[in-house]
């Protein structure tokens, strides 16, 4: 079964356990300009900038992507750690992409300045960094 890459506008129980559990072991320089992963998945939720990779009902992996006219960013991606190095990331970006280019916009990556893992990421993945300067 594949991973399915989902907006998520709502999170039933099962799924906010699940998000909570993805961003367990995030570093904190992952939420800004959020406090706590708590801030990031209410304020994504709230405004449906929220994606999610779903494999046999539960959540692996989420990311913030943010809809602009010519360019989508996506952000805060993190993975389970336990499910980490099994495509999901990669996944998510994929399906980003595709959403993005469907739309006529472009897909960058947005991650603070001087991050290695985020420069990793999108060299891998082939996909732009923007990377933000605050």
């Amino acid at each position: 079964m594949p991973i399915v890459v989902e907006s998520l506008k709502e999170a039933n129980y099962q799924d906010q356990q699940d998000l909570q559990k993805i961003y367990l072991d995030a570093p904190q320089w992952l939420f800004a300009p959020f406090a706590s992963p708590q801030q990031l998945i209410e304020a994504c939720l709230g405004d449906g900038s929220l994606i999610a990779g779903r494999f046999n009902d539960r959540l692996l992996g989420a990311a913030r992507l943010q809809r602009h006219q010519n360019v989508w960013h996506l952000s805060q991606l993190c993975v389970r750690k336990v499910t980490r190095r099994r495509g999901v990331a990669e996944r998510l970006v994929d399906e980003a992409r595709k959403m993005a280019r469907d739309a006529g916009a472009t897909l960058h990556l947005l991650a603070p300045a001087g991050h290695l893992e985020a420069q990793a990421l999108a060299a891998k993945l082939k996909v732009s960094l923007d990377e933000l300067t605050t």
